[in-house]
């Protein structure tokens, strides 16, 4: 079980649909969160994409010095860069951080927002351009010297001078629902992500990519992204999860639920199909809630319960095959200490980050220091 966490360069706060208690995302709070899932021992952080966020190349490349050994899941998008720029730029990226790149494939759901990029295909043919980026990417990567001529894509003796320094190169991380997304898993992807479904849901999603993957000769890993609301009992953990939406009123959820059907992503409809936008019928599948697809889009559920119940939900994913876990929380600071003092330890299966040793400064405020006191002043 791998633990990631998520830098919210698309903005933060402690509640969802409201300005209020919201707070200024710069460099400074970003750091923050990135050396404290660094030093906690978080296995890496998922840097998010698309016009809502700062760029995802330069905020991963700026917190490399600030990290030690933190794995960073970067983008690339096909379509809005070539694949001989990507894979230079993935090269570059692992080797400035001594292999410290992971790479998410995202192609996109939003046909506004990618509108705006000067992407103009449809669903379908925006994966079929994917495939074609895949082949020349990873080809490339590999070390060959790459012509190809495609349906969307062609290259001339493209090549990567400076290799990458995970071979043959940095895992590929991708999320898709659709039938057409579930090919380009079978067939390029290392790891396939999902969101927060019931675990029905999952398995069936798993089983089909495993079945596909395996009529080409393949094996693919799983992850899954997650926001987590941990709490010390069951009741303070839902009577966060229903503070954090306490300014989300029906207007603020028809709006947000308008535009969001506006997307032909087959995942972003399965979020919304979760909640229907009706907020009386939030909880899904046990500890497993959907208040914050009302509003945000993409991964739009949380765990939510005392931390025993939100590790049992968590285990009943890795039984079924999921073993990374992308989490993050509102606000990310503080939730990212919150999640590692009172998950962790219930996670007996987390795998541990090479390189990762405890702090072995006291843990805690030292209230007991008047007791040495005593005992040098023989009491």
């Amino acid at each position: 079980m791998e633990l990631f966490w998520f830098i919210p360069s698309h903005g933060d706060g402690r509640y969802l649909g409201t300005s209020t208690g919201a707070r200024t995302v710069d460099y400074s709070y970003i750091r923050q969160i990135a050396q404290a899932a660094d030093q906690l021992g978080y296995n890496g952080v998922l840097v998010p994409t698309g016009k809502a966020c700062e760029d995802a190349w330069v905020t991963a490349s700026s917190l490399i010095p600030a990290t030690k050994r933190l794995k960073f899941l970067v983008a690339i998008r096909p379509g809005l860069m070539s694949p001989t720029a990507a894979a230079r730029m993935a090269s570059t990226f692992d080797r400035l951080s001594e292999g410290r790149l992971l790479v998410n494939v995202v192609t996109g759901g939003d046909p506004h927002e990618l509108a705006g990029d000067g992407m103009f295909l449809a669903h379908d043919e925006r994966y079929e351009q994917t495939d074609e980026f895949l082949h020349i990417w990873r080809r490339l990567m590999s070390g060959e010297e790459v012509t190809y001529e495609g349906r969307y894509l062609q290259t001339k003796a493209g090549e990567v001078l400076f290799p990458a320094l995970q071979k043959p190169y940095p895992p590929l991380y991708f999320g898709g629902s659709s039938p057409a997304a579930q090919q380009i898993a079978a067939d390029h992807i290392d790891v396939y992500l999902t969101w927060g479904e019931p675990p029905g849901d999952v398995a069936r999603k798993i089983e089909g990519i495993r079945k596909l993957a395996a009529e080409r000769g393949r094996t693919v890993k799983f992850g899954i992204r997650l926001h987590v609301i941990v709490r010390e009992t069951e009741e303070e953990a839902w009577k966060a999860a229903d503070d954090l939406i306490r300014y989300v009123d029906d207007a603020t959820i028809a709006a947000a639920q308008q535009i969001l059907a506006g997307y032909d992503s087959e995942g972003q409809k399965r979020m919304a199909q979760l909640h229907q936008g009706d907020r009386s019928s939030l909880i899904i599948s046990p500890n497993l809630w959907a208040g914050i697809g009302l509003v945000r889009g993409g991964a739009g559920t949380a765990l939510v319960g005392a931390p025993q119940s939100v590790a049992a939900r968590m285990q009943e994913y890795a039984e079924l095959g999921i073993e990374t876990f992308i989490l993050s929380g509102y606000p990310h600071l503080e939730e990212v200490y919150r999640a590692a003092e009172l998950l962790f330890p219930h996670l007996p299966e987390r795998v541990i980050p090479a390189g990762f040793k405890q702090a072995a400064a006291p843990s805690g405020e030292i209230v007991a220091y008047s007791l040495r006191t005593k005992t040098d002043n023989g009491g």
